[in-house]
């Protein structure tokens, strides 16, 4: 049997955005499932964006962090205490590959601000994420805009947003779920085929970027998209649970694995290496 691949997109409570993380829980839950590794890439999300309407944000713990407008400006990450439980976490996990990591969100936008977070630290894995777009005089999430505008409009501009992130100088080895717009599609089930030129166009671009793409278990990458992927010159591969809770942790990399060995991609010389 093919071992679990590494899991490189993880958060803790080191993350804003999950209010139930831990970093030594989620050790102990990747230790007892058998994966060889894990990266803890932590939120780093300059970019301020509206709460208002209903969505995955839109809680308690998430509107403290909000203003009287509804507009959520992520907190920083709090690099040094970060880095001090990575390595409690190490000494009392020595038999599981810890990794240092960051998302970055909108790279290309914030250059200066994630510049100065990479230079705080050394960080393993650093991921590159679009979460948001522009919207009125500020920034929105997917599940924000497809109640507003035509959702065909959205994935589109998501997708052409993503070929700026990867098309930029932004210093990140990884794109994470490139289906992130996906994941609130308001027309039931999501068929890519139906934007196949936009995917192309973006995993092409990736690809010529010299980047990996995150196959993001969140939700299951679609079969497709990673068919595209090789057929653009896609050579590598990492997987990410995204997990934001310890149970989470390497959720559907069973099947993950499975159909990236279904596309030719296969694991690395070492555990923790990209899938090639």
């Amino acid at each position: 049997m093919t071992p679990l691949p590494p899991d490189n997109h993880v958060h803790s409570e080191f993350s804003w955005d999950t209010d139930v993380g831990s970093m030594e829980r989620t050790c102990a839950r990747a230790a007892e499932i058998g994966l060889p590794s894990i990266a803890f890439t932590e939120h780093v999300d300059p970019t301020p964006f509206s709460l208002a309407g209903s969505g995955p944000y839109v809680n308690e713990h998430h509107r403290a962090m909000a203003d009287e407008n509804l507009v959520l400006t992520p907190p920083p990450l709090d690099v040094t205490g970060y880095l001090e439980s990575i390595e409690r976490c190490r000494s009392l996990f020595p038999g599981l590959r810890i990794l240092t990591g960051v998302e970055l969100g909108q790279p290309h936008w914030n250059a200066s601000s994630c510049a100065a977070v990479l230079r705080s630290g050394p960080f393993d894995r650093v991921l590159g994420s679009q979460h948001c777009l522009p919207h009125d005089s500020g920034f929105a999430e997917p599940w924000y805009l497809y109640p507003l505008r035509d959702a065909d409009e959205v994935m589109r501009d998501y997708l052409a947003e993503v070929v700026r992130l990867v098309g930029s100088d932004a210093p990140f080895q990884v794109l994470a779920h490139i289906d992130y717009a996906a994941r609130s599609w308001p027309h039931g089930e999501f068929e890519p085929g139906r934007f196949e030129d936009e995917f192309r166009y973006a995993l092409r671009a990736t690809a010529a970027s010299g980047r990996t793409l995150e196959v993001n278990t969140r939700i299951p990458l679609h079969a497709t998209i990673l068919r595209w992927w090789r057929e653009e010159g896609g050579e590598t591969i990492s997987f990410g649970s995204d997990a934001h809770r310890p149970d989470a942790v390497g959720h559907g990399f069973r099947e993950a694995a499975a159909l990236a060995e279904a596309h030719g991609f296969r694991p690395g010389d070492h555990p923790d290496e990209f899938w090639r």
